[in-house]
């Protein structure tokens, strides 16, 4: 099967508004049209954007339940309740659980945490990691991060016992909502029109540990005005690192006060004084500034990887490290499993391709479910992301033993999958999650009529444009628009991630100024030279393994990056697609004929 070529799609030109912002905030039209491609117009709000200060934070307060939240736990304090924090075992649930403990602590409550086993106790708040948990602790009052906001039945029989919950959580609530004493959740702006903070606009995407730094804000604010011992001069800021952590992991947009906590918390990470993430960044070679590539991509799976092949115990327990050689030791076991687990994830991805390749039919399967005894579950959502890149599919992908295997999948634009599973539910033992990323769990017995039920809701929803990847585009420009000046300036877009994406653009009919060169071992790269007649950029495609490379007059896909190599700056371009320069059809917006 070769390659899936993605549609083009060009945001449409506004030359006459992107003149007038760039004259008003003193920037470039280049970068006026970028901004304006992400939703940003008036002023105001993209001098905001542009700079990003913690002033710019909003009240905790108007988050939902929040106050009733603060209340308890204040509540627990004045009675010397022990709070127990029942997280989570991913990054985010790691740093917002590693965070409120510190918080906590400081300022004079009494903690337990407990993580749940992702292989023996499964996903959430669910009984049997509650009563492991109650075993582990006295516990008066739960505290669960990153859970609990479809688990009505485990709360309710904790409330049954006497015990109070609070949730602190982003991800679906159920209907009705679990009887929680809070539950802090920023979807439940839809359900509580009565809540502070229904506005009726989109909050932006939370993460757990975005919403462990707003719960640690309200309780700074109480604890100042009831004048508790430390709150006054309790700096928030070295939270930050924890925060931007979480919040890039998880995927959640980087906009609105995700942006801000984000800008700030790298600037943290960079110098951060945690043991464990100083060591941390030495094992897996991050060096300053850091970036939101090395969150993703160096740090993080480090920090997953515990409680992907075992229990995440070990992460936590290095974010809390105050002593170096410990956090030395809790580095290298991390490092040592996010290896085992590459090793366990390139099996099975080359098991499920390898199978894929031989028997995919495009027309009809448009989402690909696949399982197999004992894959491990604990990869398997890696595995459906790495598969829908190759296929662009929606993609869930099932491992375990016995009667019932657990699942993740793995969503494109346009196909809700927490719905879909929502719709396939008779066939399916539990399931949860968002629309581009969700868990289940099925007795085999049932995968062949769940991926036939779910294709068919799909081939109901889907339209053929949609199996194709799309690549934004932000603008057609010419080569010399790309100035060291100009890339500094773009890098004000930055920290970029989900929601705000790395600036792109294409150049038509250019030419090679000479032959491409093929790079790496395997020459797995490429390095070409373009010219459009008047300026030769280099340019390089990374991974561009057998496919043809350009020739003759074409158009080019590109994100401009600045390269240092050995204390010089120069200018290249990181090759995303190319086509004939007289293709038509393969983009839509300006640059389609």
């Amino acid at each position: 099967m070769a390659p899936l070529s993605p549609r083009w799609s060009l945001a449409p030109a506004q030359p006459a508004l992107a003149a007038l912002l760039a004259d008003d905030l003193g920037i470039s039209p280049l970068l006026a049209q970028c901004l304006l491609n992400r939703g940003l117009s008036e002023p105001s709000e993209i001098a905001a954007f542009l700079r990003p200060r913690l002033s710019q934070l909003d009240d905790p307060f108007r988050l939902p339940n929040m106050e009733r939240a603060v209340d308890r736990l204040f509540e627990a304090r004045r009675r010397a309740e022990a709070v127990t924090i029942f997280g989570d075992y991913d990054v985010d649930g790691i740093t917002a659980t590693a965070l409120l403990v510190e918080v906590l602590q400081s300022l004079g409550w009494h903690v337990n945490y407990f993580l749940p086993h992702r292989l023996e106790d499964g996903y959430g708040l669910n009984q049997e990691g509650v009563e492991k948990c109650l075993e582990r602790f006295p516990v008066a009052l739960l505290l669960a991060v990153d859970c609990g906001s479809t688990a009505v039945g485990t709360i309710g029989w904790l409330r049954e016992r006497g015990i109070d919950v609070i949730v602190l959580d982003h991800h679906q609530v159920s209907s009705p909502p679990p009887p929680a004493v809070a539950l802090v959740n920023p979807l439940m702006d839809a359900l509580d029109t009565t809540s502070p903070a229904s506005t009726g606009q989109e909050r932006p995407g939370w993460c757990s540990a975005g919403l462990a730094f707003k719960l640690a804000h309200a309780l700074v604010k109480r604890g100042r005005q009831a004048e508790v011992a430390g709150a006054r001069n309790f700096d928030l800021r070295p939270l930050l690192d924890l925060v931007a952590l979480g919040t890039i992991a998880d995927l959640v947009p980087l906009t609105e006060e995700n942006r801000v906590l984000v800008a700030a918390g790298l600037q943290r990470l960079g110098k951060t004084q945690r043991p464990g993430l100083r060591v941390l960044k030495e094992v897996a070679q991050v060096g300053e500034p850091v970036s939101v590539y090395a969150v993703g991509f160096q740090l993080a799976p480090r920090l997953n990887a515990a409680g992907r092949l075992e229990d995440a115990d070990a992460a936590l327990r290095l974010l809390l490290e105050r002593d170096l050689e410990p956090a030395k030791t809790l580095a290298a076991q991390l490092d040592a499993q996010n290896r085992q687990r590459q090793l366990i994830e390139q099996t099975i991805v080359k098991q499920v391709i390898g199978a894929l390749r031989a028997r995919f039919n495009p027309a009809a399967d448009y989402v690909i479910v696949e399982g197999q005894l004992l894959w491990h579950i604990g990869v398997v959502g890696i595995v459906a992301a790495r598969v829908l890149r190759e296929f662009h599919r929606p993609t869930i992908i099932l491992g375990g033993k016995g009667k019932e295997w657990r699942g993740s999948g793995r969503s494109i634009a346009g196909f809700d999958l927490a719905a879909a599973l929502r719709a396939c539910g008779h066939l399916l033992i539990s399931h949860g999650g968002h629309a581009m990323a969700a868990g289940l769990t099925i007795d085999p017995a049932q995968i062949d009529a769940f991926r036939e039920r779910i294709n068919e809701l799909a081939r109901g929803i889907l339209k053929a444009e949609d199996l194709r990847p799309c690549l934004p585009l932000d603008a057609v420009t010419s080569l010399a628009d790309f100035t060291e000046e100009r890339l500094n300036e773009l890098e004000l877009l930055e920290p970029v991630g989900q929601g705000n994406p790395t600036a792109k653009f294409a150049v038509r009919n250019v030419q090679c100024s000479r032959p491409p060169q093929r790079l790496g071992k395997q020459r797995q790269h490429a390095r070409l030279w373009i010219t459009d007649g008047s300026v030769i950029q280099e340019a390089v495609w990374w991974q561009a393994g057998d496919a043809p490379l350009p020739e003759g007059t074409f158009d080019l896909a590109f994100a401009p990056t600045l390269n240092e190599f050995k204390g010089q700056r120069t200018i290249q371009l990181k090759v995303l697609d190319w086509r004939p320069s007289a293709t038509p059809s393969k983009c839509s917006g300006e640059l389609a004929r």
